[in-house]
């Protein structure tokens, strides 16, 4: 083969939104190759207010999230579902201030998975999945640049049209049954 490989790559888009108004609060385009939990620094720098909540996946399960977030804001409640092969970082019998990702896990032995989801408010995180389907229904999947600098524009331009719908008004929707 001569030349430069032609396999494609992805970029994935991180996005943090406020779950009260839908509104997208910060944007990172980054390539595939960074992982979920390393965006959280550059995402938590374009939020100026304090974040009273972050619900995330279990990608973001790392110490340094916790750090940044806690950094950020101090009275985070942080909503990320630990591994399932997670073990305390901070065991409580330490005189130092129990650690909000050790409480969530007592919190999953003790009453499961399903239990904490349902009692911590995690749901919410559902909210940026919903971002991303009405993104890739009303804009597309893919991005028409090639460049990096370049489709960055290009997603921050369609964040901030998706917020001006928002703004206009989202839809009512309710459980039925």
């Amino acid at each position: 083969m001569h030349g430069v490989s032609k396999r494609r790559t992805w970029h994935k888009l991180h996005v943090g939104a406020n779950p009260d108004d839908g509104e997208i609060q910060a944007v990172l385009l980054t390539e595939n190759r960074v992982s979920d939990d390393q965006a959280v620094a550059e995402l938590l720098n374009q939020i100026e207010q304090t974040i009273l909540n972050f619900a995330a996946d279990g990608a973001y399960d790392k110490r340094k999230v916790y750090v940044g977030l806690n950094a950020h804001s101090p009275d985070v409640m942080i909503l990320i579902p630990p591994r399932k092969n997670a073990r305390i970082w901070k065991h409580g019998n330490s005189k130092a201030e129990r650690l909000k990702r050790d409480e969530n896990l007592r919190a999953i032995r003790k009453d499961g998975r399903k239990a904490w989801k349902d009692d911590s408010g995690y749901p919410v995180r559902s909210l940026a999945e919903t971002i991303m389907f009405r993104l890739k229904t009303i804009f597309g999947d893919g991005l028409s640049t090639r460049l990096l600098a370049t489709q960055t524009t290009q997603a921050l331009i369609r964040c901030a049209a998706l917020n001006k719908m928002t703004h206009l008004g989202m839809p009512q929707s309710y459980k039925v049954a």
